[in-house]
């Protein structure tokens, strides 16, 4: 079968075996917001139609593409969620010469009532069951970062942090973007600095400033700015979404995950840096409960 991750902003394929390993994979910058006029079954094709033509018939996606922005909606699914009701929940979407299959998403609440929603993520989170034992802590570092606890081998509840996206505009858009004119490599100790920042008291808004009064002053480097507002954030959610002394299992690519690494043990957590193929494992999870494999 193949297999499809396709977010808002990236396209993975996965060609998968009978057994669900990976044996030719795709990526492409062209999430569901570059897709022209809602042609989705024409960007598929596009992107794996080779594969199509070789034999493959069933194609299962996940992601953004299953959203009100995507191919079609696919409703989500209310924690807690197990691999076998996301099988029963898929939809299918018309498409030529394969069989096509969308995996809903999964909706829950805060401690405070407050929805929380992802696509994606819970196709990623099922890829993992087996080496979290069923149970754990999983975070999905990114623009918008998941923090997913898994019980009894389902999804009981997950938070949602827009750390990357954050990130990103504070660069971008803000007094702080004048200190960062380059895309320099990560400082590990600046990083770590805006993680210990993190617990101080005062908040996240207050913690932000002191990136730029600490390179007016001279005590910080401007090459090092961005590690430490990198810090700041992901040590704020760090501390805010991992209960004190967890393992947390770490999903997604390797560079980002590194950080986290280094906030979660500085927060006095410990992690395991697992599989980028996530999205492939758990594609292939609910292709099985299909008998597609």
């Amino acid at each position: 079968m193949i297999g499809v991750d396709w977010g808002t902003s990236n396209f993975r394929a996965f060609r998968l075996d009978s057994t669900g390993n990976v044996i030719e994979r795709r990526f492409y910058p062209t999430g569901i917001l570059k897709v022209q006029d809602g042609k989705f079954a024409d960007a598929l094709q596009a992107q794996v139609g080779d594969w199509i033509a070789q034999g493959e018939t069933r194609v299962l996606l996940c992601g953004m593409v299953g959203s009100r922005q995507g191919w079609t909606e696919a409703n989500y699914l209310r924690c807690p969620v197990t691999v076998d009701q996301l099988a029963d929940a898929v939809i299918a979407v018309p498409f030529e010469g394969a069989e096509a299959m969308l995996i809903p998403g999964v909706i829950g609440e805060d401690s405070y009532g407050v929805p929380e929603v992802m696509r994606g993520e819970e196709t990623e989170a099922m890829g993992i069951v087996d080496y979290c034992e069923d149970n754990g802590l999983v975070c999905l570092p990114g623009t918008h970062s998941k923090w997913i606890e898994l019980s009894g081998a389902s999804i009981s509840r997950f938070l949602t942090y827009m750390t990357g996206e954050v990130y990103a505009a504070l660069r971008k858009g803000t007094i702080l973007s004048k200190l960062m004119n380059s895309d320099t490599e990560i400082d590990v100790n600046s990083f770590l600095r805006g993680v210990a920042r993190s617990a101080d008291v005062g908040g996240l808004t207050h913690h932000l400033f002191s990136v730029r009064t600490l390179v007016l002053t001279g005590d910080l480097k401007e090459d090092a700015s961005a590690s430490y507002l990198s810090g700041v954030l992901i040590g704020h959610e760090v501390r805010a979404a991992m209960p004190a002394g967890s393992h947390v299992h770490l999903v997604g690519a390797a560079q980002l995950c590194k950080l986290y690494e280094h906030a979660i043990a500085a927060c006095g957590g410990s992690s395991t840096l697992e599989d980028e193929d996530a999205a492939a494992r758990g594609l292939a999870a609910i292709g099985r409960r299909l008998n597609w494999l």
